[in-house]
């Protein structure tokens, strides 16, 4: 009578009345080793070359053991074709190379990358192997320019978490007679589908009217952020006699400082920080006399808003998406009497990939 065995590890299932004299043969042969090897054993895989783990029933076989080691050593990613059925597998991959290998199930399902030096522990999902846990570490890509570029995702990555900043505006320039020309609004930074709107520049009146941060960009992020508004004008004291009027500072962290003619020599508006996102600062005016009625010191405006940010989860990315990090935008130019406004700071995009 032939020994039955089981279906997932194809161990011995002796029946009442079975291998009589023999029970303990067969028991520690089909039973007991095999269970010992399904616990802790391991199945080391040492040719570069695609392979299908041997699924013998009551006696040792690859596709049982419990931990897959690849020893290999290749530049093509080689695939490991287990069993389509419940099982777990810890999967080492010491290859002496840069290569990667795949664990799929027979059919062939799609399976799991593991690259080199990585190490995993992999489970059936009903369909599919999946990875548990891993110990790759995630790896950043920074983007601080680019337009309709290419972001690939690199292989294996399961997961992709997206920060972008759109850019700064710039700042309007100052005069005497209204002649100063406003900032630029700061460029549109995406991912994808998905946007973080570039700052807003203050526009040119006596006084100047606010900008106001990027916000409502394009997509579905999992979290945005309006940006900051650009800072007012205000009167910086000179002497007893004279004041002048400094331009607002850029919006958001990294939004330039004004600039007081009378202590740095110009009033020229400082351009934000790059790759931050930050607002311009305005131009500002030369010291007058407190009684001087001098039309010029109204035309001193706000400095540029700061870009929106956002933040987007992705889970089994795609190969590639397209992005574009948005410029900052243009300096204001200077009037009669005046001073040119700072560009606002360029925006950016950091990914961090999870295995």
């Amino acid at each position: 009578m032939t020994t039955a065995s089981t279906t997932l590890l194809g161990l011995a299932l002796p029946v009442t009345g079975e291998l009589s004299g023999t029970w303990g043969d067969v028991v520690n042969a089909s039973l007991t080793n095999l269970l010992d090897t399904a616990i802790a054993g391991t199945t080391t895989l040492s040719s570069d070359a695609d392979v299908t783990l041997s699924t013998t029933t009551l006696a040792a076989n690859q596709a049982r053991q419990s931990i897959i080691l690849w020893t290999a050593g290749g530049t093509a990613t080689r695939t490991i074709t287990a069993p389509a059925q419940s099982k777990s597998y810890v999967v080492i991959n010491a290859t002496t190379s840069s290569q990667s290998i795949k664990l799929v199930g027979a059919g062939p399902t799609a399976g799991i990358t593991v690259i080199a030096g990585e190490k995993c522990l992999a489970a059936w999902n009903g369909s599919d192997f999946v990875k548990i846990s891993t110990t790759a570490v995630h790896t950043r890509q920074v983007f601080l320019s680019g337009s309709s570029a290419t972001y690939t995702t690199p292989a294996s990555c399961r997961q992709i978490v997206v920060r972008a900043k759109g850019g700064g505006a710039g700042a309007l320039g100052s005069s005497s007679d209204g002649t100063g020309t406003n900032g630029g609004t700061g460029g549109v930074t995406t991912f994808n589908s998905v946007s973080a709107a570039g700052g807003n520049a203050g526009t040119l009146a006596n006084g100047g009217v606010s900008s106001t941060g990027g916000s409502g960009g394009a997509g579905t992020a999992s979290v945005r952020i309006a940006g900051a508004a650009g800072y007012p004008r205000f009167v910086d004291y000179v002497s007893a006699t004279n004041v002048a009027y400094m331009g607002g500072g850029g919006g958001g962290a990294g939004g330039a400082t004004p600039r007081n003619a009378a202590v740095f020599g110009t009033g020229t508006g400082q351009a934000g920080t790059a790759n931050t996102g930050g607002g311009g600062s305005a131009g500002s005016g030369a010291s007058v006399a407190i009684a001087s009625a001098s039309p010029w010191s109204l035309y001193v405006g706000f400095g540029g808003g700061e870009g929106e940010y956002f933040e987007l989860i992705i889970n089994s990315p795609a190969a590639t998406y397209t992005y574009t990090v948005g410029a900052g935008g243009t300096a204001g130019a200077a009037g009669t009497s005046g001073y040119a406004g700072g560009a606002g700071g360029s925006g950016y995009i950091i990914v961090d990939e999870y295995y």
